[in-house]
C-alpha cells in the first residue's frame, strides 16, 4: 500500500561550521578509517575478492545478472583512482557534483554507485568530510557521488521541502535521472546497483528518490530526514535503512503532526508495511545509545530498518566531524552500516 501523504514541513536550515570542515583533514584515499571494525575489514576483503574474481563468471570482474548474461562495459576510459568536481547542464541549470572513483575499478566491469546527498544550507564537499565515503569506497571498490543542490543556501527539492529548491520548483529527480545518464557514459556502472543516501534535506531527497526514481535507485538510507512527497509512490518494494536520534530537535524523532511530519517510528512502520515486511520488528543491532529493528520477511526482500539513538541530535552517528546539532553517537558508524545494508540489496 502506498505511504500515508506528507503535508508541508518547514526544515530548520541546517548550517555545518566552515571552520570545523577547513580544520578537518582529507584522508588519502589509500587510508581506511574502518580498521577499528574487524567486521568490516573482513567484509572489505571478501566483496573485493568477489568482484576480482567475477563471482566465478568466466568473464574477470564480471558480475552475473538475474537474467544469467553479465554486467559489464567495453569502450571507456580507465578513470580508477580520479576525483572530481564536474558539471551537468539540467533544465536549463547548471549543475555540479563530485565523482570519487576508487584504484580497484575496472572500466570493463559493472560497479556499484552511491549518491550522498548534503543537508539544507550545507554543501557538497562538507558531505563529503560529514560522512566519509570516499575512504570506504576506497575499501570497498564503489564509486561515490556527491552532488550540489541549488541556491545561495543550497537545498534539495524533496517535495514539500526545503529551502529555496522547493520553493522556486527545481526538478532534482529529472537532475539525478540526467546524473546518472551522464555518468553512465564514461563510467561502468551496475545498474542494478545504485544507492541514495543523505543528510537531513539530503535524506528527504533519498525518501523522495525512492518515490519516484525506484526503477533506478536499489535501495536508500537517510540520516535524520523524512518522507516529504505526497504522494509517495515507490511503484516497487525498496529497501530502507533510515538513522535518527531521539533528541533531534530539527526534525524531530516524534514528528511535527501539525505540519504533516509523522514520528519516524511510525514512518519507518508504514514503509515497512508497504513493502509487505512481517508486521513485528526484530532488534538487530543493540550497542550503547544506538538500537536498530528490521522489519523482515519483506516483498523483494526488501529490508526496512530504523537505527534509533538514543539523546542522538541532528547528527551522522559515527562521523569524525561533530555537527553543533547534539550528540554524535560513537556506538555505531552509520557510514558502514550503510555500505553493509547497500551491498546486501539490488534491483531485481
Amino acid at each position: 500500500m502506498p505511504l500515508a501523504p506528507v503535508r508541508p514541513y518547514r526544515q530548520v536550515p541546517f548550517h555545518v561550521i566552515s571552520e570545523q570542515c577547513e580544520a578537518r583533514e582529507l584522508r588519502s584515499t589509500h587510508q581506511s578509517k574502518w580498521g577499528r571494525f574487524p567486521a568490516m575489514r573482513w567484509l572489505a576483503a571478501v566483496f573485493l575478492a568477489l568482484l576480482a574474481s567475477g563471482c566465478g563468471s568466466d568473464e574477470p570482474g564480471a558480475r552475473p545478472m538475474p537474467d544469467g548474461s553479465v554486467a559489464s562495459c567495453s569502450g571507456l576510459a580507465d578513470l580508477a583512482r580520479t576525483d572530481r568536481y564536474l558539471e551537468l547542464s539540467s533544465d536549463g541549470v547548471v549543475r555540479n557534483y563530485y565523482v570519487y572513483v576508487p584504484a580497484s575499478y575496472q572500466p570493463t566491469q559493472a560497479t556499484p554507485l552511491v549518491l550522498s546527498f548534503h543537508g539544507l544550507s550545507s554543501n557538497a564537499s562538507q558531505q563529503r568530510l560529514l560522512d566519509g565515503l570516499t575512504a570506504l569506497a576506497s575499501d570497498f571498490g564503489f564509486i561515490v557521488v556527491h552532488p550540489e543542490g541549488t541556491g545561495a543556501a543550497q537545498s534539495w527539492n524533496a517535495g514539500e521541502c526545503c529551502g529555496e529548491a522547493q520553493m522556486s520548483g527545481i526538478d532534482d529527480v529529472r537532475f539525478v535521472d540526467e546524473l546518472l545518464d551522464q555518468l553512465s557514459t564514461e563510467l561502468c556502472i551496475d545498474a542494478s546497483r545504485i544507492y541514495s543516501t543523505g543528510m537531513s534535506n539530503g535524506g528527504f531527497m533519498s525518501y523522495r528518490l525512492a518515490c519516484e526514481l525506484g526503477d533506478r535507485i536499489a535501495a536508500i538510507a537517510p540520516v535524520a530526514g523524512g518522507v516529504a512527497v505526497q504522494p509517495c509512490l515507490p511503484g516497487r518494494p525498496i529497501p530502507v535503512l533510515h538513522f535518527h536520534g531521539t533528541a533531534d530537535t530539527l526534525v524531530p524523532y516524534l514528528g511535527l503532526p501539525a505540519m504533516g511530519l509523522p514520528p519516524v517510528t511510525e514512518l519507518v512502520e508504514s514503509w515497512a508495511a508497504s513493502n509487505d515486511c512481517n508486521r513485528d520488528p526484530t532488534t538487530t543491532y543493540d550497542t550503547g545509545d544506538a538500537t536498530c529493528i528490521s522489519y523482515e520477511g519483506c516483498q523483494a526482500d526488501a529490508t526496512t530498518t530504523l537505527c534509533t539513538i538514543e539523546t542522538g541530535g541532528h547528527t551522522w552517528p559515527g562521523s569524525d566531524l561533530a555537527l553543533p546539532f547534539g550528540k554524535t553517537s560513537e556506538d555505531i558508524a552509520a557510514t558502514e552500516e550503510i555500505w553493509r545494508f547497500f551491498s546486501m540489496h539490488s534491483l531485481p
